[in-house]
């Protein structure tokens, strides 16, 4: 098979041991590093469009939707962990050993959830707009926050008021400066609530806000796991991020002292601004001697 064929990136589809079926991208020589590419919310794996052809030139790439976002099914448990399980049967269906893993929110719980399983198979982490300490958790988690110890009706509603059309566009623009996000199509968020709406979506998501609370609740497990295995690291942020406070880069930063760092003058979705910029670095980041 030639280079060109080996990169193009194509849909496919993996039955889960569960019944379930795992829709996901994937792109690239199997022979090369593999780069697990893992969304969070609203999106799926087209949040990677623009950058995934790109970097299939230097990679395996495998981009799936979580389950119950995109073309995924919805488990019949929603849970971080559940879905860390899920991608580690795609994984091993496709005979993917050593990755690289890009956390990007609801992202970052299932990718460190599979990292801090089989630490060896960790060739670096990729970290785009993704909490792992509580310095990321900032005043607009003030709703949610309750509801990971009490959930009453009135903590719910104020835990899932983000689940609109408007709570869906602010993922893309609250914040963000107008110029920087003037090329973001409305079609991107209306997608997204179009999913949301479909049966059993809306459920969840409020599963995971939910299940975020366990997460948080690992958070020294995670630090741990880092202090230990010190990954190679690559952090990318959007600096205008309306969710995930600025301070959760040193936080980070602070952990793994030799990662590359680079902060974008974008906002929560990095790559629906600044993926020209963002491609290349994460080539070379991938293309560096193990």
């Amino acid at each position: 098979m030639s280079q060109r064929e080996h990169a193009t990136i194509r849909r496919r589809q993996f039955r889960l041991s569960g019944g379930e079926t795992l829709s996901y991208l994937a792109g690239g020589d199997p022979s090369r590093p593999a780069v697990l590419l893992l969304h969070g919310f609203p999106n799926s794996s087209e949040m990677f469009r623009e950058i995934a052809q790109e970097l299939s030139e230097s990679a395996f790439i495998i981009a799936p939707d979580l389950p119950g976002f995109g073309e995924s099914d919805v488990l019949t448990i929603t849970t971080f962990d559940r879905f860390g399980e899920a991608v580690a049967e795609l994984l091993s269906h496709l005979e993917v050993g050593a990755r690289y893993i890009y956390l990007h929110d609801f992202g970052a719980p299932v990718g460190l959830h599979l990292a801090m399983a089989d630490p060896e198979q960790v060739l670096g982490l990729i970290i785009q707009n993704a909490n792992a300490h509580w310095a990321g958790i900032g005043p607009d988690w003030a709703g949610t926050i309750p509801y990971w110890t009490e959930r009453s009706a009135e903590n719910e509603a104020a835990a899932t008021s983000h689940l609109t059309l408007e709570g869906i566009r602010d993922q893309y623009l609250a914040e963000v400066p107008p110029d920087v996000t003037a090329g973001i199509s409305d079609e991107r968020w209306k997608e997204d609530w179009r999913v949301m709406n479909l049966p059993g979506r809306r459920e969840v998501q409020r599963a995971l806000i939910a299940d975020y609370g366990t997460y948080v609740s690992r958070f020294p497990s995670v630090a741990e796991y880092l202090a230990r295995w010190q990954p190679s690291a690559l952090l990318l942020w959007g600096r205008h991020d309306a969710f995930f406070e600025l301070d959760e880069t040193l936080s980070w930063m602070r952990a793994l002292p030799r990662m590359e760092a680079h902060i974008f003058d974008g906002g929560h979705l990095l790559l629906e601004t600044h993926s020209p910029r963002v491609a290349p670095v994460l080539r070379d980041f991938v293309e560096q001697p193990a």
